[in-house]
């Protein structure tokens, strides 16, 4: 925009010093012209006679209020015949001096013609021109001109002219109305050009530097705010499914306490036996629940520490699936299991890892489809001879693309709707991930949404 800016200005220069020249040459003509003519007749006569009728009748004393008989007919006439000769002479003295400027012009325009561009140019006038005109549209830096003929021949070279900076140069025909012959060019380029265009990126660099940094800094704020208001809902979600996970099982203990202490009630000990196997089997249950909480804290502070040894992956795989095809089977569904790996020994902390493969496990049951039995799937197998992997497949509801890449994060539950039908804090994900994490393996997943979900877990076999 600068440099367009620039050439513009230089460009508008440029005509207007040509016209300058054009108009200085002209005046120069009619002062040769005007000092070679003489005085004219009609300028004298005109003179004098406008001397002479005003010497035979003030015309200024004559007022709108007088009247033909105050100053008499006579008078009348003598002031009409004076004030038509005045207009005779003005018209003849018009016409004649018309005539005179004609002759004049065709005077300037044929020694113009007459002369050779070189002869006609003066590079004194060409140069204050030019300076006079950069100067008007705001143009202050040091240049150089060359001078051509119409037919490419350099005729002047400014005194102090160098070439450095040459290659952005402007040029401007001269002498622009004129036949062929008496027109030329002038070439004009500013060595300091260049930096001049450069020189705004001084105020633009910072400009644009600031502008990036505020861009930067806005983004970063809108994605803490909106990243601050997810965990917020998340949070808020957490500590919703907390209240009811946590209200059920004190409201089982609470409604068995009273039974055994409402002596309206018979009690034997069959009653005693199957209200203290609720409370026990309810407390555990919570205490359960506050252990994933409490897990999820030593997670945070990396407190946890694991008891490492080496397993029979395939062992604990079957009795965590033996356990838990009861509940499966009781829904209507199927639970298979296929432990094709030949090498099953992996370092691990027994409880951990059972619990990975449970909450797997328990998640598939808890969001399978209503319509049609769940049908699970937890295969063993090696990857090559450095790994151990297990996958847990399942045809329940699965998981869309938007919600995939989120299941992981602490307390984020997959939608279900309104209804609150699927239990948990939403950690159970989080829970598995840090634990692979920490046996130094991965966890990957696949989802179609209606379809069902497949979990793969890889861990490092146990070095020999």
């Amino acid at each position: 925009m600068r440099e367009e800016q620039f050439n513009e200005n230089v460009l508008r220069s440029l005509d207007q010093a040509s016209r300058d020249l054009e108009k200085a040459e002209t005046f120069r003509y009619l002062q040769e012209v005007l000092a070679q003519h003489k005085p004219t007749k009609w300028g004298k006569t005109l003179s004098d006679s406008i001397q002479l009728h005003e010497g035979s009748l003030p015309i200024d004393t004559l007022t709108p209020n007088m009247s033909l008989g105050t100053i008499g007919k006579s008078k009348y006439n003598k002031v009409a015949e004076t004030i038509s000769n005045l207009q005779k002479h003005v018209r003849e003295a018009y016409i004649y001096e018309q005539s005179v400027l004609d002759e004049v012009i065709y005077a300037v325009m044929y020694t113009a013609s007459e002369q050779r561009f070189q002869d006609r140019l003066n590079p004194a006038v060409l140069d204050g021109c030019l300076r006079n005109a950069l100067k008007a549209n705001g143009i202050t830096l040091p240049f150089h001109f060359t001078v051509y003929t119409s037919d490419g021949r350099e005729v002047y070279r400014c005194e102090d002219y160098v070439k450095e900076g040459d290659e952005p140069s402007f040029q401007q025909t001269l002498f622009r109305s004129d036949p062929m012959g008496q027109m030329g060019t002038v070439v004009i380029h500013f060595p300091d050009q260049n930096s001049y265009i450069r020189g705004v990126a001084r105020y633009v660099a910072p400009a644009m530097g600031f502008t990036v940094i505020l861009l930067i800094t806005s983004l970063i704020i809108i994605y803490l705010v909106v990243r601050q208001k997810r965990i917020s809902e998340m949070k808020n979600d957490f500590v919703h499914n907390m209240t009811h996970e946590f209200k059920t099982p004190i409201s089982t203990i609470s409604i068995a306490a009273q039974m055994l202490a409402d002596n309206s009630i018979n009690k034997n000990e069959a009653t005693y036996e199957r209200l203290g196997n609720v409370i026990t089997s309810e407390t555990r249950r919570l205490r359960y629940q506050v252990e994933k909480v409490l897990q999820m804290s030593l997670f945070d502070n990396n407190n946890i520490a694991l008891k490492l040894q080496e397993l029979d992956a395939n062992e604990i795989i079957e009795n965590v699936v033996d356990t838990f095809s009861l509940k499966v089977s009781q829904s209507g569904g199927t639970l298979d299991m296929r432990l094709e790996a030949f090498n099953p020994f992996i370092n691990a902390d027994e409880m951990h890892f059972t619990n990975v493969i449970f909450n797997l496990l328990d998640n598939a049951f808890k969001y399978r489809r209503e319509e049609e039995p769940l049908a699970l799937c937890v295969h063993t197998y090696n990857q090559g001879e450095t790994h151990f992997c297990v996958s847990i497949e399942d045809n329940g509801i699965g998981i869309q693309k938007d919600n995939l890449k989120h299941i992981f994060e602490r307390f984020y539950r997959v939608p279900t709707g309104d209804m609150h039908n699927v239990k948990g804090f939403g950690l159970g994900l989080t829970y598995v991930q840090k634990m692979i994490e920490l046996h130094k393996g991965t966890i990957k997943v696949s989802s179609k949404f209606g379809k069902g979900t497949k979990f793969t877990i890889t861990i490092p076999l146990a070095e020999d």
